[in-house]
């Protein structure tokens, strides 16, 4: 990390983003282990933890869009698009 600026008190590199901003341009990169991007694992996780809960019962999708909207904001459509694209969708 040569020529970075660092944050004398923690003597870590220094961003000029903060870090909201910085957690928000993470949740839209693929992780290396699997392709799922943070957003698509909390969509999986909720789904799966739901599903427990109504007895193995499939999860309605707007249901499943409140309690994800609880972890983060996404539109009824682009949840759809999402379950489409995973394959959690009959």
């Amino acid at each position: 990390m040569l020529g970075m600026p660092t944050d004398k008190k923690r003597n870590k590199p220094k961003s000029d983003m903060p870090r909201h901003e910085r957690h928000h341009a993470v949740d839209h990169i693929p992780d290396v282990r699997d392709g799922l991007t943070r957003q698509e694992r909390v969509v999986l996780y909720v789904l799966y933890e739901t599903q427990r809960e109504r007895g193995d019962r499939n999860v309605p999708t707007a249901m499943l869009w409140g309690r994800v909207c609880e972890h983060f904001y996404i539109s009824p459509e682009d949840l759809s698009a999402m379950l489409a694209r995973l394959g959690a969708r009959k």
